[in-house]
């Protein structure tokens, strides 16, 4: 254990907002705790980002992200490197119009907004160094495929992302939109069963128009205390940002665009790619021209086109140097999904499975937490010696089963990781 061992823990409740969660300050408080007084970390390598209190650095896309650089560059073999997330999750469905590109994208969703895809974290995994290991807790929605390409040690995500591909008549780039529809119905049908609340097939996603009873609390399964999930609607996203822009225009097809709009340079690496290669299409003329969806159609190709022609009325090289800037070598490293080899170095402990959402819930006495973040802390304080990735693993998911809970907590790493000691 000569390694130095440090921290990044974020927690996000919205305050205020439709989005509004309750236990994640906690959750973060108790990690934190929990890092000090079981695992030995020093107070001053960890690092906390909260919108508990608006006075101190908000949990931005940006700062998160400047946050997990620093946290990874730093990083030297034998050090011990830990990340806890506790906020919403969101799925963002393709949006280049190619017919091929039909899988979604896993983010995790900051306080302003400026989503943080699977792939960046894959990136950064990719930068720790040899002997370093880096332990990834995700209390969020749809964290199974968080760390993108990441080994399945535990869960059924890699086969369900292998299933869950629209068939091609679905495509969110069809003039109908009933890709869109698809998603919708796909994600209320989740929300309800991942709470334990069974109805029938017939009233799944009953709503075209997003789902928005989705934000509603629900009561657990016992009936005691009260419960939402951590999962942001596309719906609720899409609000949000027309409310940050001031523009009614924006809609699946125009998600990426807009948010690299407000955040340029601070945006997704995968979302400044993504603009690159959009751009490159626009110029090439390709736009609309294939008849089988090869380019962006529809409602996507709409506002695709609006957007690329109000932003090239000035000028280009300014508005889009930071989607210049990256280095793309085909069109489908910007897919939604795109998969590329595992990281070594990475664990992550996710939440529950990629078509789940995990569960934020409050107790009659009040108080609040995340399932997973909550089980965690049960199991770790009822075992004093070595509890190793699979052991927490496979007791938080008999934890929150016997809770009333569906959700299904995933464990994603190398082979070597599976039974090392969490996080050191």
């Amino acid at each position: 254990m000569g390694g130095r061992k440090r921290a990044l823990l974020v927690g996000i409740n919205y305050p205020g907002t439709k989005a509004e969660l309750k236990g994640c300050h906690n959750d973060v408080d108790r990690m934190h705790r929990c890092l000090v007084d079981r695992f030995g970390f020093d107070e001053e390598d960890i690092r906390v980002l909260s919108d508990k209190d608006r006075s101190r650095p908000q949990p931005t896309g940006a700062n998160i992200r400047r946050a997990l650089a620093r946290l990874v560059a730093d990083a030297r073999p034998g050090d011990f490197l830990f990340f806890h997330y506790s906020g919403h999750g969101t799925r963002l469905p393709a949006e280049t119009g190619q017919h091929d590109d039909t899988g979604y994208d896993e983010c995790i969703v900051p306080s302003d907004m400026n989503l943080i895809t699977d792939q960046d974290f894959r990136e950064l995994v990719q930068k720790v160094p040899d002997g370093c290991l880096f332990t990834i807790v995700s209390d969020s929605c749809h964290s199974g495929g968080l760390l993108d390409s990441a080994k399945e040690q535990i869960g059924n995500s890699t086969r369900q992302n292998k299933t869950q591909s629209r068939e091609p008549e679905e495509r969110p780039d069809s003039g109908s939109g009933s890709g869109f529809r698809s998603f919708l119905k796909e994600t209320v049908r989740d929300v309800f069963e991942s709470e334990g609340i069974r109805i029938p097939h017939s009233r799944h996603g009953h709503s075209q128009h997003g789902g928005d009873d989705q934000d509603e609390a629900y009561e657990q399964p016992s009936g005691d205390g009260r419960i939402k999930n951590r999962s942001l609607p596309l719906s609720t996203l899409i609000e949000m940002l027309k409310e940050q822009t001031g523009k009614d225009d924006i809609d699946v097809g125009s998600i990426r665009m807009t948010l690299f709009n407000i955040f340029g340079d601070d945006a997704s690496p995968k979302i400044k790619k993504f603009m690159k290669v959009m751009l490159g299409k626009f110029h090439q003329g390709q736009t609309g021209e294939h008849g089988g969806g090869g380019g962006v159609m529809g409602m996507v190709g709409a506002l695709a086109q609006e957007f690329l022609k109000a932003k090239l009325e000035g000028n280009e090289e300014e508005a889009f140097k930071p989607a210049l800037e990256q280095e793309v070598h085909s069109v489908d490293e910007v897919y939604a999904g795109t998969k590329a080899w595992a990281p070594n170095n990475g664990i992550l402990i996710s939440g529950c499975q990629t078509n789940q959402t995990s569960a934020d819930a409050t107790t009659p006495k009040g108080v609040s937490f995340g399932a997973l973040s909550n089980a965690i802390q049960t199991i770790l304080a009822d075992k004093h010696g070595k509890v190793t990735n699979k052991d927490l693993v496979m007791k938080a998911r008999e934890m929150l089963s016997k809770q009333g809970y569906t959700q299904q907590p995933g464990l994603y790493c190398s082979d070597e990781h599976v039974h090392v000691a969490f996080i050191c």
